[in-house]
């Protein structure tokens, strides 16, 4: 869900025209704590009728000039949960991102209430700005049900947070930590994130395996109930999805002539987390090939149990190559 064009950083698109007038902030709003993320999830209400509703909520700062994609899904997610009774929580979507969002312009979801059974709820959203529809997606959501029987192991060692850098400790470590895009890594993002191995942001020199992983946790308290648990990780996981293709790639973020752009989007929530500890996010590319790259994502606790699982398919172009190095 990174939607990115020419050498910015990892970010992407959002959704329908709403209000006018509404510019972006000029720079970074709190920075170094999660309020970036709990403004994008506070959509308002346009009205509703017996089939669909509608809300409006305004893309956060990034600097570069079209929005992060997971501050578009969170949105469309936000919007959806507003619409379906509250012992229902989220269990997958399927999403595509269609055009880029400009991040001066608010953004207008409509909700679709497609059905509303015995066990599940199904919401089908659109998210358009300036008349013309930016994201397509469709939520499904379930009663609470059964008990836990399987949950795929995380599978391979990582390091523990505490002795990995935080993106602000790496990037002054690099003599990096300045200019707009360093200050937003480090501090705009509402999380802390750690990798292992470390970051992509300028070149693949930390490697160039396909995959990842990366210890995130919000910067100042959010709140615990499972709805904000679920849009937290909708909202964070867009961030890094594409790292482990362009490792593959043996790229960075700001390697020249490099171009990015998130496709579509998909999500399975398995158990509740509480984004104010640390989240393990276990990340691996599938495959990359004409130009496009698919990735897949698993979410843990601190102690290894699975609460989520995301896939996203996304273009990936650099000079010279549209696929992956061998």
């Amino acid at each position: 869900m990174s939607s990115l064009s020419g050498r910015g950083g990892p970010d992407a698109p959002s959704g329908p025209g709403g209000p006018t007038g509404t510019d972006a902030p000029a720079g970074l709003v709190a920075p170094g704590t999660a309020q970036p993320f709990l403004r994008s999830i506070a959509v308002t209400p346009l009205g509703r009728d017996e089939s669909s509703a509608r809300f409006w909520a305004q893309p956060q700062y990034v600097p570069w000039p079209k929005a992060y994609g997971g501050d578009t899904v969170a949105q469309a997610l936000a919007a959806a949960t507003a619409t379906v009774d509250p012992g229902r929580s989220i269990h997958s979507f399927h999403s595509y991102f269609l055009r880029p969002v400009d991040i001066g312009k608010p953004v207008t979801y409509t909700v679709q209430l497609t059905r509303d059974g015995r066990g599940f709820s199904t919401r089908t959203v659109v998210g358009a700005q300036s008349g013309k529809e930016v994201f397509s997606g469709i939520v499904s959501f379930a009663v609470p049900a059964g008990i836990d029987v399987f949950a795929e192991p995380v599978g391979r060692a990582v390091r523990p947070a505490a002795e990995l850098p935080s993106t602000e400790e790496f990037l002054a470590r690099e003599g990096r930590l300045s200019g707009a895009a360093a200050e937003y890594w480090a501090w705009g993002r509402s999380f802390d994130i750690r990798h292992d191995p470390g970051p992509v942001y300028f070149d693949a020199e930390s490697g160039r395996e396909p995959r990842q992983a990366l210890w995130i946790r919000a910067f100042s308290p959010i709140p615990t109930d499972p709805v904000t648990q679920q849009l937290a990780l909708a909202y964070v996981c867009d961030y890094t999805i594409l790292e482990p293709l362009l490792r593959a790639h043996g790229l960075g973020w700001q390697s020249e002539g490099v171009t990015t752009a998130s496709l579509d989007h998909s999500m399975w929530f398995h158990r509740p987390v509480d984004p104010n500890q640390w989240v393990l996010y276990v990340q691996d590319a599938v495959s990359a090939q004409g130009g496009r790259g698919l990735a897949r994502g698993r979410f843990y606790t601190e102690g290894g149990v699975l609460v989520a699982s995301v896939a996203q398919e996304g273009v990936i172009r650099a000079p010279g190559f549209t696929s992956a190095a061998p």
